[in-house]
């Protein structure tokens, strides 16, 4: 298949990234980015093929949208009369699909994907979610255009959209506060920085590494390291008197009104 890119950013860099590294032709990518310089660096780095043009663009099989979403309004309403049987894929956070076809005329073939960063290095994980207007096809293609980026996960109701954006979506920055406050402890107790990054940095890689690969349940793998009068119960505790759990519940129900609201204000706006 031939996938065309309207936005050369970060996340379009990760999965073009991604395909290259899965054996995908770079002669078959196309990328519509408005930056001169962007547009050399994406050709140079990767051999894509760099435009301008939504002309260009819309003659491929598949079209990602990799824009913010305040964008994405004025890309439909460019692209939406060059539109007959193109998979459309939205990486926008919080724009519903309903939008997204109003915006483009009522065009139907539309999947919605929220990646998160870890898809930079192959490791990420991408919900995925299609209205009835997606072939099993169109599908299959999205799939394998975000399997080249990590996991994927497919969801039946785009409402639970929201609360992947706010775990998985967000999570990252989650887990890089928690690693920079490890970090700062560890400075506090008087390691050096270098040490103290390595410390951090590689204890969360090996735990979340051990929890993928076990059988055992997170709780089970909690308790097994946290031996009772021992330091690590002690550690524990100190959490659960900083209520850590509540806080961290509080910040993914925050990240997931403010994707709702995201989605709602968005999706007012008019097509023109």
């Amino acid at each position: 298949m031939n996938i065309s890119f309207i936005g050369g950013g970060n996340m379009a860099r990760a999965i073009i990234s991604g395909l290259k590294n899965n054996g995908f032709a770079m002669s078959a990518i196309m990328v519509l980015e408005l930056d001169a310089d962007k547009r050399a660096k994406l050709s140079a780095e990767f051999g894509v093929q760099a435009t301008t043009s939504y002309a260009d663009v819309s003659l491929a099989d598949v079209i990602l949208l990799s824009v913010k979403p305040q964008q994405l309004r004025t890309v439909c309403n460019e692209l939406c009369q060059l539109l007959e049987k193109q998979l459309v894929i939205s990486i926008a956070a919080g724009v519903r699909t309903k939008d997204i076809s109003r915006w483009l005329n009522g065009y139907a073939a539309i999947v919605r994907v929220m990646p998160n960063t870890p898809a930079q290095i192959q490791a990420g994980v991408s919900a995925l979610y299609a209205p009835s207007g997606a072939t099993k096809i169109q599908c299959d293609q999205a799939q394998t255009i975000l399997n080249a980026v990590g996991m994927t996960l497919w969801l039946d109701d785009e409402m639970q959209m929201d609360a992947v954006t706010a775990i998985s979506g967000s999570g990252p920055a989650y887990v890089f506060y928690m690693i920079e406050a490890l970090e700062e402890a560890a400075l506090r107790l008087g390691l050096s920085e270098d040490q103290s990054h390595i410390l951090a940095v590689q204890t969360f890689a090996g735990a979340s590494l051990l929890a993928k690969q076990s059988t055992d349940n997170i709780q089970t793998l909690r308790a097994q390291v946290t031996s009772k009068g021992g330091t690590t119960e002690q550690g524990i505790l100190a959490l659960e008197g900083a209520n850590l759990k509540a806080s961290i519940l509080q910040a993914a129900k925050s990240a997931k009104d403010k994707s709702m609201l995201l989605g709602d204000e968005l999706g007012m706006l008019e097509s023109t």
